[in-house]
């Protein structure tokens, strides 16, 4: 359980925002991290798709957590825009469930999958984990963006796939060591649990440090401005 701050108010939960194209995992590395930490934390989940919850349906039914404690958020636009422009839902959806299931620890915020732009506001989340995996390609991790580069964390995951897809894991491991001047990088695979192991050691030194106090969000950039609209060529 949270453990409380001086003698009256219970400290915030650490809020860890998971960022990442489609199809990287989001939410299976949030399982794993649920699967493998619940025991020791209190966590809660709070997911975004555009128009469904489809993500918060998958981790209900995983049965890593008890639902009251995976609230989706349907943001109806761009992901974008409620974990960066403007974050009011998600502000709500993490503070009714602080308030409905009791105190917490580690308050993870899934981003609707997106592409490589993809940021959470420092308002939103006190860290944020940026996802690629193998299946997107070696190359992915080279055209940057500001998740890759400034993220807490960049996880490349689904590594055990890397032969099957024709990938140097090393290889992209050490490219986004150096797209990120030497910020963590995880080779991530839930099916390996010494990797999985990693991950929940780099969160269980970020709550002790949120815990303490020495941790100061850092905000990774906002995307470049971009839109979603048919344009006519002339």
């Amino acid at each position: 359980m949270a453990a409380p701050v001086g003698d009256h108010m219970p400290r915030r939960a650490l809020r860890l925002g998971v960022a990442g194209p489609v199809g990287t995992g989001k939410s299976s590395l949030i399982a794993t991290v649920c699967r493998n930490m619940a025991a020791e934390l209190e966590i809660g989940v709070v997911t975004n798709d555009i128009y469904t919850d489809e993500d918060a349906r998958f981790l209900r039914a995983s049965g890593v957590l008890s639902a009251a404690r995976i609230r989706a958020v349907e943001t109806g636009a761009c992901p974008h825009t409620a974990i960066r422009d403007d974050i009011t839902m998600n502000l709500i959806a993490v503070e009714d469930m602080e308030r409905d299931v009791g105190p917490l620890d580690l308050v993870l915020v899934e981003s609707g999958g997106d592409n490589l732009t993809a940021t959470f506001s420092p308002g939103l989340v006190d860290a944020q984990v940026f996802v690629l995996d193998v299946a997107g390609g070696g190359d992915v991790v080279r055209k940057g963006g500001p998740g890759i580069a400034r993220a807490d964390l960049l996880a490349v995951n689904k590594v055990d796939l890397a032969p099957y897809a024709d990938v140097d894991v090393d290889r992209m491991v050490a490219e986004g060591a150096a797209a990120r001047g030497g910020a963590p990088v995880l080779a991530l695979s839930r099916h390996r649990q010494e990797t999985v192991d990693e991950l929940c050691a780099w969160i269980r030194r970020l709550a002790g440090d949120h815990a303490a106090g020495r941790h100061t969000p850092t905000d990774p950039g906002a995307p470049a401005h971009h839109h979603h609209a048919h344009v006519k060529a002339t």
